[in-house]
């Protein structure tokens, strides 16, 4: 346990932060999963949507890289074709 103020708070810091990050990664994984659960067209794209959405802000937050989110959108959007 630390003995100074600096590293406390540190410690404090960190545990929201990696509140925050995991609350977001997970409802990234829980959107993916719906759409690959086989909803209908119109859902599926409206979900869509909202895990672009979600991956862009997580992005640019920097709780996943990149190219990270990139990679994901790609792939989501290929599956989404190939159910079409």
């Amino acid at each position: 346990m630390p003995q100074h103020k600096s590293p406390m708070k540190r410690m404090k810091t960190d545990k929201k932060r990696a509140a925050r990050n995991n609350y977001v990664k997970r409802t990234i994984r829980t959107m993916t999963k719906q759409i690959e659960a086989g909803l209908p067209e119109e859902e599926r794209n409206q979900l869509l949507d909202k895990l672009y959405s979600q991956l862009d802000k997580a992005a640019k937050k920097g709780v996943i890289h990149k190219r990270t989110a990139s990679r994901r959108k790609s792939r989501l959007a290929l599956f989404v074709n190939k159910q079409s």
